[in-house]
């Protein structure tokens, strides 16, 4: 069987909002400072596609080969090898068969030897509809969300697991600034898969919270502080172990199909995936759970039974702890543990 760690994850809070820190700084100094660059489906544009090009052909043959027929700014990509090797070149919009494409098209058979070239227009109307059905999408998803959590477990944990979503989503956007990748309609799927990974892990841990909330005794016997570490070590395992199983296949079709074959399609959706698996896994455990953990220990009650537990830590006495209990009554709410015969008197017949 195997044993729990005891890993103070908790205690050293302070560390995990540094690191969570600089990750945000560095993810929105990545979004003003290089900024995102959206595919053709979003800011609409031309698109020339060649297949069955030669390996000297390459992207900064194909983008200055365009450039220098009067286009402003081109972009270029090959995928494949061999006989089905292809390249696709996009620009600003052009006049679908006007004169300028015509260019780019002769441009391009001159430099690839091809016999025909593939030209098609995109208008950024049809990504202008996705980004607004995703935003949709994603108010009923996190109302949703909000709700299930805030009956199902605590209003306090559903404010938080809105706050990692919202820390995942962040720093994976800011990723894809840095490293410069095309945001496409799968990076937009991708995003909206994340938010459900980081939400599993999450409530898997404030599950295991409230079940282990029984444990707490009497005042004075463990503090929430206590109770989150303890959780978060029982889950820890698990929550590796998930992750991994998840990131190696779309590992694969990140290196492989986006690096090796050259599908970027894949490529844009497996980054964001990638790197949302991850950031998710670090924010259930090191972000969620310890920002839970301190929000809760404000509460009157929550500090009353911290304050025993330094007391009896130091040796108190009966008559100083009944002094907190004192020194803290009328502080902490009438709760429903009350209302059902759970509260003073209840948790002494435990």
């Amino acid at each position: 069987m195997r044993r729990t760690p005891k890993l103070r994850i908790v205690p050293n809070a302070r560390r995990w909002g540094v690191v969570s820190g600089l990750l945000i700084v560095l993810a929105v100094g990545s979004l003003f400072g290089r900024g995102l660059e959206l595919s053709l489906d979003f800011v609409g544009g031309s698109s020339f596609r060649v297949e069955g090009i030669g390996a000297d052909v390459t992207p900064d043959l194909l983008r200055t080969t365009v450039e220098g027929v009067g286009v402003s700014e081109a972009v270029a990509q090959v995928s494949g090898s061999g006989s089905e090797r292809a390249a696709v070149v996009r620009t600003e919009s052009l006049v679908p068969d006007g004169e300028m494409a015509r260019a780019v098209r002769a441009a391009l058979i001159g430099v690839t030897g091809v016999a025909d070239v593939q030209e098609t227009f995109v208008g950024p109307t049809w990504g202008e509809r996705i980004t607004t059905q995703s935003l949709r999408a994603l108010i009923v998803f996190l109302l949703v969300v909000t709700l299930y959590i805030s009956v199902r477990l605590d209003r306090k944990m559903a404010v938080v697991a809105l706050a990692a979503m919202a820390h995942d989503v962040l720093i994976t956007i800011g990723i894809y600034a840095l490293v410069g990748f095309s945001v496409s309609p799968a990076t937009v799927i991708a995003i909206l898969t994340i938010l459900g990974y980081s939400l599993y892990d999450t409530v898997v841990i404030f599950d295991r919270v409230k079940d282990n909330a029984h444990t707490m005794g009497e005042p004075g016997r463990r503090t929430i502080l206590e109770l989150v570490n303890v959780s978060l070590n029982e889950v820890v395992y698990r929550s590796i172990n998930t992750t991994i199983s998840s990131i190696l296949p779309v590992g694969a079709l990140l290196f492989i199909g986006g690096q090796v074959l050259g599908a970027t399609t894949l490529q844009d959706l497996a980054l964001a995936l990638f790197i949302g698996l991850i950031a998710g896994a670090y924010s259930s455990l090191f972000v969620a759970g310890p920002l839970y953990a301190y929000w809760k220990a404000r509460e009157p009650a929550e500090q009353r039974r911290i304050a025993k537990v330094a007391a009896r830590a130091e040796g108190a006495s009966e008559e100083d702890l009944a002094a907190i209990d004192v020194s803290y009554a009328g502080r902490a709410p009438i709760t429903t543990d009350y209302v059902r015969g759970g509260g003073r008197r209840g948790r002494r017949r435990r």
